[in-house]
């Protein structure tokens, strides 16, 4: 079975890769999973204070990768995979990709404006050591397109 892996955030282009991702994944008898990033904060605050920020941190995220979620599987009727990781963003998606040999695509949406975002600049740039094919969704496609490529 196919599986997806879409890098979720609150940005359009992500919500595009998303949606690409579970159209296609419903064409090809596959599967889509959920990484929600959280980066590390970049300043030091006292432990507990960190902590809090981090913890809040990751729980908009958890709540953001569950509504997509629930929005696949109100579609589809398949419920994705979620993952909420901490860290360095390009890091994490290697080692997520590193760790399930299973992944069939990694899915990432561009900007309708403006540069493309450092995830899709980072494997872009690095598409060729990807252990899969990356997709990389533009940002300028309306949902009829977006089902349509699917």
């Amino acid at each position: 079975m196919r599986k997806y892996l879409v890098v979720m955030d609150e940005t359009e282009e992500a919500k595009s890769a998303l949606r690409f991702a579970s159209h296609r994944a419903a064409q090809t008898g596959g599967s889509v999973h959920i990484l929600a990033l959280v980066p590390r904060q970049n300043f030091n605050a006292f432990g507990g204070v960190q902590a809090t920020i981090e913890q809040e941190a990751r729980e908009r995220a958890e709540v953001m990768a569950n509504s997509a979620a629930g929005n696949i599987f109100a579609e589809s009727g398949k419920m994705p995979q979620i993952a909420v990781r901490l860290g360095d963003p390009e890091a994490i998606v290697r080692a997520y990709l590193t760790e399930r040999e299973d992944i069939a695509a990694l899915v990432l949406g561009a900007s309708a404006e403006g540069g493309p975002g450092p995830l899709v600049s980072h494997f872009s740039a690095h598409a060729g050591s990807l252990p899969c094919p990356l997709y990389i969704i533009p940002g300028a496609l309306d949902r009829e397109a977006l089902d349509r490529l699917a």
